[in-house]
């Protein structure tokens, strides 16, 4: 007798299969020709460059400033192994680094480029001669400065910044009273005085450091991948005396053909940036070109910046270096206010501008004088474009000039109509539209910031989770740490094997690429909540992008 009965209303699975086939509709989805899915390359590389490639996309698809910022930073909440560059210290021999991180071709001489010719201040060199030595003589040696009262002894660096700043603030002021009336840029010209510039964007081509060497040599398929150049995060500050932005971009110097001229040499830096003295630092990715979003003066058009580091570079004893530096400086200045600028208008380090941007930098100490002219024509420098992208951005730079030679008896001696000639020009190169292109092309139409957005607790959000991110605050909760008896007895010597795992160390964890989202939302109380069921709206609402 059977233990078992089987139901009789049971049909096997194979006889409860329905068709699938559906009838087509028109004629239009036959083709002529066979038409197939694009094969797909299933290397390592190639599959990591398809999923970069998506997550780029999803960068661009964002429709505001403040929250392509933060979808940056959405990869890691303690932020990014980046490597910090300041302009008022600069290591020996960086300048081969710091062309090869904004992928610049430089080209020195005495002259500007064969744009400014177009541009006569010949009449206005005669007419401002005099104010300017007035206020030169002023500023040098006509009254005692609160550290002179004081008695204060500063280091030459401090002094020669104080006069540098100074000179500029004074020289400008001349300047716009005087410009202004025929020339409506610049009265319609924001200044900003010693504003905040801070940059990031990626660079690669650098060989790995030695552990990232020893990780892939652990694992039997990485091995071939061994030596692959890795991405580094640079992160630069700025420190401008002064800076002057308008509505409108400065013209292009050079059309976008010859930015990728093979003839506009860069130099390749393969090497780790620690080994030419440079440091690194966690930081998360912050893009202020001196203003906030929204500001309709988003176009730099020149900064003022300061020189008096040179003296604490005494120890090289190295002329030529010392110009290679101010060189350094005129590039990461340059570069890193337009990168920036760049950041507010919808690119990114991985989504390339579409037009050239350019600025007009000026290193001084109120004595000697620089002048740079900078057209950046890319931005994406990460992975295999720093080589294959064949756009270069370029830089113009001119040796150093005195504006004047000496003070003898309360008057100018030699002084430089030259320099002065350079400096009119730079205000004189008058920013215009650009007439058939999209300026935002990766910007919203309706709500380019957040202050756009009408939801209140929306824009809230953003705004408070946006300023966090870029004051580079640390979290609540401390980075994580091996402690040293956990080093020696579990790591290095494993004599603590019964212990419980729980340390990410002991469960192959790495807790750095924790998501910025990787979180608990704030607890709203229960009285403050709606009236819901109790298990729901414990928690507020977030917005990532």
């Amino acid at each position: 007798m059977s233990l078992f009965r089987i139901n009789p209303s049971f049909r096997p699975r194979l006889f409860q299969c329905r068709s699938l086939a559906t009838a087509l509709r028109n004629e239009e989805e036959y083709t002529s020709t066979p038409q197939y899915p694009p094969i797909l390359d299933l290397s390592f590389k190639k599959k990591l460059q398809r999923k970069k490639e998506a997550v780029h996309e999803e960068i661009k698809g964002v429709k505001t400033i403040e929250e392509k910022q933060i979808k940056l930073n959405m990869p890691r909440y303690y932020g990014f192994k980046s490597y910090p560059l300041t302009e008022n210290y600069s290591p020996y021999d960086n300048l081969t680094l710091a062309q090869h991180i904004t992928k610049t071709h430089l080209i020195v001489n005495n002259n500007l480029p064969e744009f400014y010719k177009n541009i006569d201040v010949d009449k206005l060199v005669t007419e401002m001669k005099s104010e300017i030595e007035e206020a030169i003589l002023i500023e040098f040696d006509g009254y005692l400065r609160t550290h002179d009262f004081k008695k204060e002894d500063l280091s030459k660096t401090q002094k020669e910044d104080i006069i540098s700043s100074s000179v500029a603030t004074k020289i400008n002021r001349i300047l716009m009273n005087k410009l202004a009336t025929n020339h409506p840029h610049i009265g319609n010209a924001q200044v900003d005085y010693d504003p905040r510039i801070e940059s990031t964007w990626y660079v690669g081509g650098m060989i790995p450091p030695e552990h990232i060497k020893s990780c892939r040599r652990g694992m039997e398929w990485m091995k071939p991948y061994e030596n692959d150049p890795i991405d580094r995060v640079m992160v630069y500050f700025g420190s401008p005396s002064l800076t002057l932005r308008s509505t409108l971009p400065l013209q292009p110097i050079i059309s976008q053909s010859e930015a990728q001229n093979t003839d506009l040499k860069v130099p390749f830096f393969k090497f780790d940036p620690v080994s030419v003295g440079n440091y690194t630092d966690h930081r998360h990715i912050a893009n202020i070109p001196g203003f906030w979003p929204g500001d309709p003066h988003q176009f730099g058009m020149l900064s003022y910046h300061k020189r008096g580091y040179i003296f604490e570079r005494e120890r090289y004893q190295d002329a030529q270096d010392d110009k290679e530096a101010l060189h350094r400086q005129g590039i990461l200045a340059s570069f890193g206010w337009l990168q920036a600028q760049a950041n507010f208008l919808g690119f990114n380090t991985f989504n390339d501008i579409t037009y050239p941007l350019v600025t007009q930098t000026i290193i001084t100490s109120g004595k000697v004088w620089s002048f740079y002219t900078y057209q950046m024509n890319t931005i994406v420098l990460h992975s295999d474009n720093i080589t294959e992208n064949p756009t270069r951005n370029v830089c113009w730079a001119t040796e150093e000039m005195n504006l004047f030679e000496n003070i003898e008896n309360d008057k100018i001696v030699g002084f430089n109509e030259n320099v002065l000639s350079h400096l009119l020009k730079f205000y004189c190169n008058a920013p215009e539209s650009r007439l058939g292109i999209n300026l935002t092309p990766y910007l919203d139409n309706k709500e380019k910031c957040i202050a756009d957005y009408a939801e209140d607790e929306k824009r809230e959000w953003l705004e408070r989770e946006y300023k966090y991110l870029v004051s580079n605050r640390p979290r609540f909760k401390p980075v994580y740490e091996i402690y040293s008896w956990e080093k020696i007895y579990k790591i290095d010597n494993k004599t603590r094997f019964m212990d419980k795992k729980l340390r990410p160390f002991e469960l192959l964890q790495n807790p750095y690429k924790r998501r910025l989202d990787d979180r608990l939302a704030n607890y709203i109380p229960r009285k403050l909540r709606p009236d819901l069921p109790r298990w729901k709206g414990r928690y507020a609402k977030e917005y990532f992008p």
